[in-house]
């Protein structure tokens, strides 16, 4: 599995065919546990769905069903955000890397929190410019047909590409907890089955969110579930610190003896930007690797279709800016407990006992669940604590693909339908009505992809979806707002020159052919062994893509006669302003 799958997407994807394993414990008592996970689950989609009806009711205009009615305050915002962003990744696969890697695993929280510094000044400036979507603001300055198709296609493709990842963890998710590995049944239905019923499941869940409640029900949802997963995450870390009479030099000596690496587990170096000797260029790209990861992930946060429509649902753009800075505060709470959970695994569960059920390390934390639950009220307590882990993660997941539909279903709308087909003059309750039927068109499509690709390692995924955003829309979200001279061919260059980048290096990587296990000789790559195509040394393409994308959008904008200098100085008005932002 690459760095960035089991970093971004190791959860959220998967391994080949699965996540974690279940703990061997959980054999003897599969009744109890896995009843509690069922019900804590069946609770979580219930009250969502009673949400989702209250938010039908005063869902009627485009600005609710886009924008929740730009209703919500900073604090519900930024918990929505918060959401938004913390995925099953972030919950189960960076403590499960801090587990298995000790320093080098919390370097990707580190990664994921510095996003949010970027993200903190564009926040207002894209309130104040924009609308509902993207596309909103590089339309204002030029020609607005062929920006919004351009920026449709990026949106769209990030969008699926994420959500494809997630239900296909969902399903192999459903399937373990269930008890179903190792060819185990429950209830007559084989893992195979279970796993096409949990993303059929959550496919359902995630276009009725969406095509009934919008922007409401999905923000509510975020909300319910950002509650929900730092709660749960708090209650871990403090019994974890309980076992160590609160002192973090004991937890980390005790993860450190357990890692079987000694103090080098507490260092940098035991797996990212690894020197191999006597290979100096293998070892390059191993460092540079690493860098071309880390971009991704900084600069692809701030231009997420999921992330980038949160700030049209506040009021001012002084309520986005606002609602991310309580963002950065919980997720940098949220990784530093991530800490004490992937040490505190190490430490107590052991990297051997995680290896053995899951080399990715994804069982990680559902293992310390367990453990800790045993160690404070015996194998009841175990039970309901891993059945409590284990409904946040699924919830997780489910409350992400609810934002990424919505995303996806809205560029759809208003820029295909709303401005393209209808050349910007369309009624409010036909473009509200095509994004619902984008939902289940998006969610349909996502569902069968899922289904075909579940045994797929698909984890890479997630990755690339960071990646694309990173090298296709963050060129054109930061010329529009700051260069006088981009123009509308630089947006299609960027965008497109981005996307095919991104995909073309992702196609040539080892991720893609080529990669096998130097011990044991197993292809650990996407296609099958007998193809080897990997002309691309490194596994991440945003150091190369992000570059091109520029490029491309610099050159497009420069060979281009095009100037719209009135348009953007209007713009640069309105993004100090938001003067006339809800009004286009």
């Amino acid at each position: 599995m690459t760095a960035a799958a089991a970093a971004v997407g190791a959860v959220t994807g998967g391994g080949a065919g699965h996540i974690l394993a279940a703990p061997t414990a959980l054999d003897g008592r599969f009744g109890v546990a896995h009843a509690w996970t069922v019900g804590l689950c069946a609770l979580f989609v219930l009250v969502t769905l009673a949400v989702t009806i209250r938010a039908r009711r005063t869902t009627r205009g485009a600005v609710d069903f886009y924008a929740g009615g730009r209703g919500f305050s900073s604090t519900q915002n930024g918990l929505a955000l918060t959401g938004d962003y913390l995925s099953a990744a972030s919950f189960l696969g960076i403590a499960g890397m801090i587990a298995l890697q000790g320093y080098d695993g919390f370097l990707y929280s580190i990664g994921f929190l510095v996003a949010w510094l970027l993200v903190l000044p564009m926040a207002q400036l894209m309130r104040n410019t924009g609308r509902f979507t993207m596309a909103d603001l590089p339309a204002f300055r030029m020609r607005r047909m062929r920006v919004r198709l351009a920026c449709t296609v990026s949106t769209v493709t990030v969008c699926v590409f994420y959500l494809v990842a997630q239900m296909v963890g969902a399903g192999a998710l459903v399937s373990v907890l269930l008890g179903l590995h190792d060819g185990g049944t429950f209830l007559g239905v084989d893992a195979g089955q279970a796993r096409t019923a949990a993303i059929v499941l959550v496919g359902v869940l995630m276009i009725v969110y969406v095509m009934y409640g919008g922007m409401k029900a999905a923000t509510w949802l975020q909300i319910i579930k950002a509650v929900v997963l730092l709660s749960a995450t708090g209650l871990l870390t403090v019994l974890v610190l309980a076992m160590f009479s609160f002192d973090p030099r004991a937890l980390l000596g005790a993860a450190a003896d357990a890692s079987g690496h000694g103090q080098a587990f507490l260092e940098p170096g035991l797996r990212l930007g690894v020197e191999v000797p006597g290979e100096p260029a293998t070892t390059l790209f191993n460092k540079l690797d690493l860098i071309s990861l880390g971009l991704a992930l900084v600069l692809g946060t701030v231009a997420l279709p999921h992330i980038l429509i949160r700030f049209y649902t506040v009021p001012d753009g002084r309520s986005a800016r606002s609602s991310v800075n309580r963002t950065i505060v919980m997720v940098g709470v949220f990784y530093l407990m991530t800490l004490a959970l992937g040490f505190g695994a190490a430490a107590l569960v052991g990297s051997e006992r995680i290896l053995a059920l899951d080399p990715s390390g994804n069982s990680a934390v559902p293992m310390l669940a367990e453990e800790l639950g045993r160690l404070t009220a015996g194998p009841v307590g175990a039970a309901v604590l891993l059945a409590l882990i284990s409904a946040v993660a699924l919830a997780t997941i489910l409350a992400v693909i609810a934002s990424l539909t919505l995303a996806s279903s809205s560029s759809i709308a208003h820029d295909l339908f709303g401005h393209i087909l209808m050349w910007g003059r369309p009624r409010e309750s036909q473009e509200v009505g095509v994004a619902r039927f984008s939902a289940c068109l998006i969610g349909a499509v996502a569902i069968v992809l899922a289904v075909q690709a579940q045994e797929q390692n698909v984890a890479f995924l997630v990755g690339l979806a960071f990646a694309i955003a990173a090298a296709a829309n963050l060129p054109v979200i930061v010329l529009t707002l700051f260069w006088r001279r981009f123009n509308t061919r630089g947006v299609e260059w960027g965008i497109y020159g981005g996307l095919s980048a991104t995909l073309l290096l992702m196609l040539l990587s080892p991720v893609m052919s080529g990669k096998t296990d130097p011990a044991t000789g197993e292809n650990l790559s996407v296609l099958p062994s007998w193809i080897d195509i990997a002309v691309f040394p490194m596994e991440n393409p945003a150091l190369v893509a992000v570059p091109v994308g520029f490029a491309c959008a610099v050159a497009g904008s420069l060979l281009s006669p095009e100037r719209n200098s009135a348009r953007f100085t209007e713009l640069r008005v309105r993004s100090l302003t938001g003067w006339g932002a809800d009004q286009d």
